[in-house]
């Protein structure tokens, strides 16, 4: 039968228009696999104000435009800042801004988050969407720095989106998108300076100041039924710690003034009782407190009982900073047996970063079930070293604890600058 054009035209189209819609898979990876990264969702961001507690610099990087960052009321420079988890090349940025826009803005990148390489700069915004294409910049940690207002209304941004080639973000059971690859010593208590940062906000708790290291002879008792507490992470004569450390300083130097006290505090152990310590231990543990050796003893009691199991079962846990000082710092209180029924109340709620289980989510958990345990001990109702510390960080979503760090404990307030 012979075809009629109009027929040979339908096949012709027909067959085109297959071979536009067949496109073979690999094509279409190939084209995928060269489109550039979001590289901001869900990351933990930072800014040098807010208005309120409704307006946090996690909001921008939601990507929600129902939420928004806003900085509180100035007419100085005021900044956001995103950490990317890892350093990544950056091609693109878009910004959405709220009412209150800037007139003059920088977007900035860092390889440490103190060292900021302008990617572009403008002393003529005009509000809205700022689509920022081309760039060429690379670091791990993004800022957007305002300097000029355009409004009398501070600075507020509705989104912040960064792209680059990647790598690809993973999406954890919640849906919350995390960037790839946080390097364990930028994370982790292990650096030097986090480490620091962990022993002072202990010691605002434990000592009532930052300056852990003028503790050394602190000493006395709370009324909590663990005895005398004293030095630098709260040593107790009720809980064996105390023992422990007066042991360790007798091993290392037999002539010390508080050798003598070591049978009473063996017959205190478990108990609240001073028998035998009084009245001449208070004097005898401050005298001690002058000698490096005790103070060294001190150091390596506090790593050995809880900071070095702590940082270790959080660091399987696949946490960051902020989870690595909440498991040390419910050791200090609790003890490590104490942080693990903690920890496994938690997990009985979310799982754990190392499980697949979002890193916030999962600590939202620890520190509720960290309460509780608290509450359950008269002298240790009091939760704000959790609630207004710990959860501040988590609610700014600093995993990182990258300063400046502000929070209140017991209703007084204290900042590490950096």
């Amino acid at each position: 039968m012979q075809m009629r054009t109009s027929d040979r035209r339908s096949l012709a189209l027909g067959g085109g228009i297959a071979a536009l819609l067949c496109i073979p898979p690999a094509i279409s990876v190939a084209a995928n696999a060269s489109a550039d990264v979001l590289l901001t969702t869900g990351r933990p961001a930072l800014a040098s104000s807010t208005l309120s507690v409704a307006w946090l610099a996690s909001a921008a990087v939601d990507h929600s435009t129902g939420t928004r960052w806003a900085s509180g009321v100035t007419a100085g420079t005021e900044w956001l800042r995103v950490d990317l988890g890892a350093a990544q090349d950056v091609t693109r940025v878009r910004l959405h801004w709220a009412a209150a826009y800037a007139k003059a803005y920088r977007v900035q990148l860092s390889d440490d988050g103190a060292t900021w390489r302008d990617a572009y700069r403008t002393a003529n915004g005009t509000g809205g969407v700022d689509d920022l294409r081309g760039l060429t910049a690379s670091g791990r940690y993004l800022r957007v720095l305002a300097t000029q207002r355009a409004t009398p209304d501070g600075y507020s941004l509705r989104d912040v989106r960064a792209y680059g080639p990647g790598p690809a973000a993973r999406v954890t059971e919640s849906g919350r998108v995390v960037g790839a690859g946080v390097p364990a010593a930028a994370a982790g208590l292990t650096a030097k300076v986090k480490k620091e940062t962990a022993f002072q906000l202990v010691s605002s708790a434990e000592n009532s100041t930052l300056n852990w290291r003028g503790e050394y002879g602190y000493l006395e008792d709370l009324g909590d039924g663990r005895g005398y507490t004293g030095g630098i992470i709260g040593f107790c004569s009720g809980t064996s710690d105390m023992l422990a450390v007066v042991t360790d300083y007798t091993r290392r130097k037999l002539a010390n003034p508080l050798a003598r006290y070591l049978p009473a505090l063996r017959a205190v152990d478990g108990t609240d009782s001073h028998e035998g310590l009084d009245p001449g231990f208070p004097a005898a543990w401050r005298a001690a407190a002058r000698d490096p050796v005790f103070q060294r003893v001190q150091r390596d009691a506090r790593d050995r009982m809880y900071f070095t199991p702590a940082v270790r079962l959080a660091g399987a846990d696949g946490l960051r900073a902020l989870g690595q000082f909440a498991y040390y710092d419910a050791a200090v209180m609790h003890g490590v047996s104490g942080l693990r029924t903690i920890r496994e109340q938690a997990v009985r709620a979310r799982r754990t970063p190392a499980q697949g289980g979002d890193e916030i989510a999962y600590l939202g958990a620890f520190l509720d079930a960290r309460d509780a345990e608290m509450r359950r001990e008269a002298a240790h109702s009091d939760t704000t070293r959790v609630d207004t510390a710990q959860r501040v960080f988590l609610r700014a979503s600093n995993l990182d604890l990258v300063p400046p760090l502000t929070w209140q404990v017991y209703g007084d307030r204290y900042t590490i600058k950096s």
